[in-house]
């Protein structure tokens, strides 16, 4: 009870019950929240009439995380429990590297129906972690202490620990000020909180410990070190909403700090005087988004903590309003009023080749005009239908806009910038041209983005929009790789058969100490191993019983990445060689080096392993499929299997723009005579321009060739002799930075007895 009294008096301090009309209670067995991830015998799930959340007490937690941690949070409204919100709302001790475990405990301290508190105690190393959950009746909150003690005789520094929220859907505002930041420092938070968020539900994650992020505001960490025998706790508060509305959030946030309060309302309506029924005023605070709230029949109101304040009207489709400055004071009550915003547009696109016609699938994005904050009122991302193929109509806010429209992803076809202004209640079309300059297929390469994820865990994609993503960017093959489960490959392979575009089925298998893609699978196959417990040996095994040709080692320097967690003795099993490919992985650029000089070394020692790459994408309205990408060149028919034999085999290369076209093809065995002259011959080209080329033999530049006035296609020879055995790799660079990196072409000098 030690852990529970201290919790006891945060609960008291944070919120009086509100009565006891609403009970607490437990449900044991699987969780009842809809699409809940808790479906074992033994899963905890805490209700009360506002929110339900569950604990996987013996299901397995996503991403390899031990046991007793929350994987299912719902809003509860009219007694009606709602969809699973979170895939992983729980502490993690050291970022997300690998977590070293040897058991799990879940006790049920208080079981209602005024309150009810669960303890959770888990091991990381050394370290023992004790998390504390409860929930009051009535309360829409649940509050959560985690205590960190380190138990062995070595002091833990720069441990990045903290709560995480990873949403299911959905969208997610993050810690406000820090946005565009990834990871790092916390400085210049305007709040200690982040949201995921839809029209329907709202769970926010108040960290006031808060000093550092990662994974975009997903994980607020605190930078900890704990010497032997010292403890440090985390306090947190989990609250849940049954809409979109930040205006409780406001209201807890400041309860919680004691804040100093104002009360602002108004009413919204059209340039017309139009009432905007479900109007959004969205918040700023020294001009970054702050927060929203959503209004009704054309009247919002809010609390702010005391303060300078810019804001903005909006509605779903709807322009923004001028904006309007506010200064609230202490204990005022002010009004503002919105009056000039414009009712929904319409915009449709037309998308063809500008040589011939054709439709060409695209992707449109808003480079200037109205982006709406709140992502449920709008996309700023779009895709062409896949039929008719090259079209698509959406709604739009009123107003003057820049977008940027590409086939090919930049890696074919030149992006087109179109100047469009949609009228209040009108509709608005373009017909955009676009020239291909290259066809790689046309001399036997394919391409395939080879990490990408759909619905599944935190992604928000679903089967359909992945296609239009991928086929948007110019991909040969369509591809996925969700989170340790393989339901989207039957709808996947139905769009493919539509589009007669060939299917690569993967899986990432995705334990806490490395991430591994499995492809192509066999139809219809489900994970049989418990990712939390699996050994490597074990990780490599299920892929191939899933029938995959080709395992593929995910961003391996990231704090959970394969070669990492080996490097810190974490990786269970250790080293096992029987890994096909190493990934470039377009989250990571800054990981591009070592992976090339991982690759080397093995290469310099006759190991033939070659690249994949991928792009990691959840999200495509907020990411770009196939930024960077595999090449591979098939001989025959265009089929997974081809394409996962021909990557084997190192017949390809990994590329962020540039294309290569070898005279000699990489990954075979070149036979010379030693010392006399041979030439490696290379076609390249860019849609930016090609502007230099290293030739790297021996994990070193042997070789460079630059380019004047970056033209789009040209041709390097590199006259050579070899002596011993020998490999030989380009690394291509375009005006604008970005590389193309290839599989090597081995050397053998050979004598052959004379004639």
């Amino acid at each position: 009870m030690r852990h529970l009294l201290p919790l006891l008096v945060l609960l008291t301090g944070l919120a009086p019950l509100a009565g006891v009309r609403a009970q607490v209670r437990v449900v044991t067995g699987p969780t009842p929240i809809r699409d809940g991830a808790a479906h074992s015998d033994g899963d905890l799930t805490v209700i009360n009439d506002k929110l339900a959340f569950a604990l996987a007490v013996k299901s397995p937690v996503p991403y390899g995380v031990p046991r007793g941690a929350i994987v299912d949070v719902a809003p509860v409204s009219a007694g009606h429990i709602g969809r699973d919100c979170v895939v992983f709302a729980d502490f993690i001790p050291n970022n997300w590297s690998a977590w070293p475990n040897t058991y799990q405990h879940v006790e049920l301290l208080e079981r209602g129906p005024k309150r009810v508190t669960i303890r959770a105690v888990r091991d990381f190393g050394n370290v023992t972690l004790t998390t504390l959950y409860a929930l009051e009746a009535s309360s829409d909150h649940v509050v959560m202490r985690a205590t960190m003690k380190n138990e062995g005789q070595t002091a833990l520094a720069g441990l990045l620990s903290g709560f995480t929220l990873w949403p299911r859907g959905g969208f997610f505002f993050g810690v406000p000020g820090l946005a565009g930041v990834t990871q790092g420092n916390a400085d210049g938070a305007l709040a200690d909180r982040v949201v995921a968020y839809d029209a329907d539900s709202a769970v926010t994650l108040h960290a006031p410990y808060l000093d550092h992020i990662g994974s975009g505001s997903r994980d607020l960490f605190s930078l900890t070190t704990l010497k032997p025998g010292e403890s440090r706790s985390f306090d947190a508060w989990l609250q849940v909403g049954a809409s979109g509305d930040l205006a409780p959030v406001l209201t807890a946030e400041i309860t919680r700090r004691h804040l100093p309060a104002a009360q602002l309302h108004g009413a919204v309506t059209s340039r017309a005087g139009a009432t905007v029924g479900e109007p959004v005023v969205v918040i700023e605070r020294k001009g970054k988004p702050y927060a929203w709230v959503l209004g009704h029949k054309g009247r919002y109101q809010v609390t702010l903590p005391a303060g300078e304040y810019t804001l903005y009207a909006t509605a779903r489709g709807y322009s923004r309003s001028a904006e309007t400055p506010v200064q609230l004071a202490a204990g005022a009550a002010e009004t503002r009023d919105f009056t000039s915003v414009e009712p929904p547009g319409r915009i449709d696109f037309s998308v063809s080749d500008a040589r011939n016609g054709r439709p060409l699938d695209a992707r449109i994005v808003i480079s200037e005009g109205d982006k709406p904050l709140v992502e449920f009122l709008g996309r700023r991302t779009f895709f062409t239908e896949l039929e008719p193929q090259g079209q698509v109509g959406v709604p739009i806010a009123p107003g003057d806009y820049l977008f940027t429209v590409t086939a090919g992803g930049g890696f074919l076809a030149a992006p087109r910038e179109v100047h469009i202004r949609v009228p209040p209640a009108g509709t608005a079309r373009a017909r955009v041209a676009i020239t291909p300059l290259f066809d790689p297929r046309a001399r036997g390469w394919y391409s395939a983005d080879l990490h990408h994820h759909a619905d599944q865990a935190e992604a928000v994609t679903p089967p359909e929009y992945l296609a239009r993503s991928q086929l948007a960017v110019g991909l040969d093959f369509l591809f996925v790789s969700d989170h340790d489960s393989t339901v989207n490959h039957a709808p996947l392979q139905k769009i493919a058969d539509l589009r007669h575009v060939p299917f690569i089925a993967g899986i990432e298998l995705s334990p806490s100490w490395g991430h591994f893609n499995a492809w192509p699978l066999h139809p219809g196959e489900k994970l049989a191993i418990d990712t939390s417990t699996a050994t490597i040996d074990q990780v490599l095994a299920e892929g191939r019983r899933q029938g995959a040709l080709v395992m593929q080692v995910n961003h391996p320097f990231i704090p959970y990445g394969y070669f990492a967690s080996l490097a810190a003795g974490v990786a269970p099993g250790g080293f096992n060689p029987h890994f096909d490919l190493i990934e470039i992985n377009a989250s990571v650029p800054e990981d591009d080096v070592k992976v090339l000089n991982t690759l080397w070394g093995f290469w310099n020692a006759g190991d033939r392993y070659y690249l994949a790459g991928g792009t990691d994408v959840h999200d495509v309205w907020n990411d770009e499929s196939g930024r960077v990408r595999s090449f591979a060149h098939l001989d025959g028919a265009v089929t997974p299997r081809a394409f996962a034999e021909a990557l084997e085999a190192g017949h390809g290369y990994v590329s962020h723009g540039p294309l290569i076209f070898p005279s000699v093809m990489f990954g075979t065995d070149l036979e010379v005579r030693p010392g006399e002259a041979f030439t490696l011959g290379f076609d390249l080209a860019s849609v930016a321009g090609v502007s230099r080329v290293e030739l790297i033999s021996n994990a070193a530049v042997v070789a460079r060739r630059t380019f004047a006035n970056a033209p789009h296609e040209t041709h390097a020879d590199f006259p050579l002799t070899a002596q011993r055995h020998t490999w030989y790799a380009l690394v291509v660079e375009d005006a604008n930075g970005r590389k193309a990196y290839s599989d090597p072409i081995w050397v053998d000098p050979v004598t052959y007895p004379p004639h």
